[in-house]
């Protein structure tokens, strides 16, 4: 269904309740910190026992009493786990409005050919965890008929693929296929009140940069949150954020130019091709 202006706001009522995966650190604490500023009961879950024990005492007085702040330990590779984190949510907070799959790992794992053990932790993780996030707590709030989103945290990485980390590329593209398949499950359910979104962050300074000060051109995690609670506002499905470095002009041509690898066929990853590099800059300065 189309969601009206009304129904785009409607899941960020006061008392609503919001689910935040990899919810102890970064984007996903800056996300459950704006639920409990907007009045929503938040459970955060994380691997990260001591981190949750650590962000407890300021989300609680961002919720001021007013709601419930809970955390759990919870392993989103483990389909059990997730479950149980679902059963927990429904049964002490009711509803659940909005499921925000953010866990995530970055670890390295060379060349495609190594790592095999490496590779299937960042998919259980990066790609599994959105999985196993959205059968655990998809079902029951379709059958509970109210105003949802769901938000699926990918990457730009998922997009363009750069060299570096191509098992982190790999779940991210799938996290992106993933959550296009949800939205149009949503879309073309008669009577369904959810929507689907992707969160595509732009550099952000998190703990996964292992850099002791912010780099200049990364946004916060809160100026992310704000930029992504901005477009769910409109409605977008691709909440595709810039940061202090990169604009969204700059972000399009750089997806146009990997999509045209595929339509023109040139070699894969043309953008950091040693014979195509000359080529891109000088399409970038167009």
């Amino acid at each position: 269904m189309n969601m009206t202006e009304t129904q785009k706001a409607a899941w960020r009522k006061e008392s609503h309740t919001a689910v935040v995966t990899g919810g102890a650190s970064g984007i996903g604490l800056a996300a459950a910190k704006a639920y409990a500023r907007l009045g929503m009961h938040v459970l955060i879950a994380d691997r990260n026992t001591a981190a949750l024990e650590d962000v407890m005492p300021e989300l609680e007085a961002l919720a001021g009493g007013r709601t419930k702040v809970l955390t759990q330990t919870c392993d989103v590779a483990d389909f059990e786990q997730v479950l149980a984190l679902a059963d927990r949510a429904f049964a002490e907070l009711g509803n659940v409005h909005c499921l925000m799959n953010n866990a995530g790992t970055g670890i390295r794992v060379g060349a495609a050919w190594e790592n095999r053990d490496e590779l299937y932790d960042t998919l259980k993780v990066n790609l599994w965890g959105v999985i196993h996030g959205c059968h655990a707590f998809v079902p029951r709030m379709l059958d509970a008929g109210q105003v949802g989103v769901v938000i699926n945290t990918g990457s730009k990485q998922g997009i363009t693929r750069p060299p570096g980390n191509y098992a982190y590329n790999l779940s991210k593209a799938g996290v992106l296929a993933y959550t296009e398949s949800l939205a149009h499950d949503f879309v073309t359910r008669e009577d369904c009140s959810l929507t689907a979104h992707l969160l595509v962050p732009g550099f952000v300074y998190t703990g996964m940069i292992s850099r002791p000060v912010k780099p200049p051109a990364a946004w916060t995690p809160e100026q992310t949150v704000e930029f992504m609670l901005e477009r769910l506002e409109e409605g977008d499905f691709y909440i595709l954020c810039p940061d202090n470095d990169v604009t969204r002009a700059i972000d399009q041509k750089r997806i146009q130019w990997n999509a045209d690898d595929l339509i023109q066929n040139r070699p894969a990853l043309s953008r950091w091709h040693p014979e195509w590099k000359e080529r891109f800059a000088a399409y970038m300065k167009d």
